[in-house]
This record gives structure tokens, C-alpha cells and sequence, in this order.
């Protein structure tokens, strides 16, 4: 399986209070643990909120976890073209927008920094909000190149325009079952049949701020929802081919 959404947080290094929430540890260890029943064998490690800006655990992370996984960063309007090169080198494939925790939400600015860090090192923009408030953003997502949501958009009232963006190429993450609020299945279903590599699945531990946290039994979910053989695109290959993920060796 690869998890193409997962936190570590590690407290070696900065954290950040956002809207009064800072999350207990949960390190490399910590989620190898917790996957170790489940065949995870690659997955991105996403910045949180309570991160800001900082690059230095996440450059950890992604050393200790080795090359099957890749970094989901966020980043000023102003970073430095060689940081983004650097990053890149260290494992990092994609900028995040957390506009659900606050984020700037300025069009122009989202369209300037993922058009610019994708012309540099080939990222895509992931974001993290509300399909339901995606109005003013959606003709920015369908412009970009590569382009990804959270979380399967959150919302019921949010899926429709999910959809159309679905069919203009926009990735969703099939994760954090246990914070959204739409039928799962439904959602799954719906946007499988509009673009098979679109969803790609993630566990979100450590669920941090969700009502319930990640179960082992969500995997089983996307199985019996869309069939052994989708799944398998869900659960690994279109993460894989998003995040530009090596192949594991193939056993002696």
C-alpha cells in the first residue's frame, strides 16, 4: 500500500499553535507502528498546519522513511527558487495550500506560487479545503497542471464541483474518512467512475482534529466499494505514479 497522506509529528523540532491546536507526537516510529500490519510500503508525508513554514522535520522524516516516500510542503510566496531545488533533492514533491486552517486564500497568489514550483521541480498543488467554498478557486485548479484535494472534499454539498474538477484531471485523496461529511462509498464510487486514477487512498494518521481517527478497517472499505482490482489502483498505483514513487525490489 502507499499512504499518500500521513503527519509526523516530531517534537525535536517546531511547532506551531493553529487556531489554539498543537498536536501530541507522532514520529517516524510512532507510524511504523501503527502501519505495521498493513503492507505500507511507500506514502507522502504532508506539512500540517501546526508546522508553518519550518523544513527541517520534514527533511528528518522523509531521510529516516527512505526513498518510497515523498514531502508535501508548504511554503511563503517568496521561497527562494534554491530552496525549492533543495527540497526537491531531499524527497519533497508537492506544495500544500491548508486554506481550511487558515491559509491565505488569495487566488492570484495560489495560481503564481504552484505554477512557479511546478515550472522549477515538476510539484503539484495540493489543498486542503471545503469543495462546498471551491467557487472562487475551482477555475484556478482546472488552469494548474497537476492539481490535488484533500480528503475527498469534505463535504456532500462540495461534490458536484469535486466532480467537474475530477474530469478536468484534479487528483482527490481518498483520507480522512473519520472528518468529513458526505456517504464515503457514495463519494468513492462517483469519482472513480469519472476518472479511475483520480483517487489515491491515505491513512491521515494521526487524524489529528478528526471526530474519529483512521481505522485499519477503511482499507476494507475502499475494497468492498470499488472491487479488488480498483482498489488496487486506489490503495497503491495511482499514488505511485502522482508522487513519482520507486517501485519496491522485487523479492529474491
Amino acid at each position: 500500500m502507499i499512504d499518500a497522506h500521513l503527519h509526523v509529528v516530531d517534537p525535536r523540532f517546531p511547532l506551531v499553535p493553529n487556531q489554539g491546536y498543537v498536536p501530541p507526537r507522532f514520529t517516524v516510529g510512532d507510524y511504523r507502528w501503527r502501519v505495521r500490519g498493513l503492507g505500507v510500503v511507500g506514502g507522502a508525508v504532508v506539512s500540517g498546519s501546526f508546522q508553518g513554514q519550518d523544513q527541517s522535520w520534514l527533511r528528518a522524516a522523509l531521510a529516516e522513511l527512505g526513498p518510497g516516500f515523498a514531502g508535501v510542503t508548504q511554503l511563503p510566496p517568496t521561497v527562494a527558487d534554491e530552496q525549492v531545488r533543495a527540497l526537491h533533492g531531499a524527497g519533497v514533491r508537492a506544495v500544500r495550500f491548508a486554506l481550511r486552517r487558515g491559509a491565505a486564500s488569495d487566488p492570484a497568489g495560489i495560481e503564481r506560487l504552484a505554477r512557479r514550483v511546478h515550472d522549477l521541480a515538476g510539484w503539484h498543488a495540493e489543498f486542503y479545503l471545503d469543495a462546498a467554498a471551491l467557487e472562487h478557486l475551482a477555475p484556478v485548479l482546472r488552469r494548474l497542471p497537476r492539481a490535488g484535494v484533500d480528503h475527498l472534499g469534505l463535504s456532500a454539498a462540495g461534490l458536484p464541483r469535486l466532480l467537474e474538477l475530477v474530469g478536468h484531471g484534479v487528483k482527490v485523496k481518498a483520507t480522512g474518512f473519520g472528518r468529513v461529511d458526505l456517504d464515503v462509498p457514495e463519494a468513492l464510487r462517483r469519482i472513480h467512475a469519472v476518472d479511475p486514477t483520480a483517487l489515491l487512498f491515505g491513512t491521515d494518521l494521526p487524524s489529528t482534529r478528526a471526530r474519529r481517527p483512521f481505522r485499519d478497517t477503511d482499507v476494507a472499505l475502499v475494497v468492498g466499494t470499488l472491487g479488488a482490482d480498483a482498489a488496487a489502483a486506489v490503495l497503491h498505483d495511482n499514488a505511485a505514479a502522482w508522487y513519482g514513487l520507486p517501485r519496491p525490489a522485487a523479492a529474491p
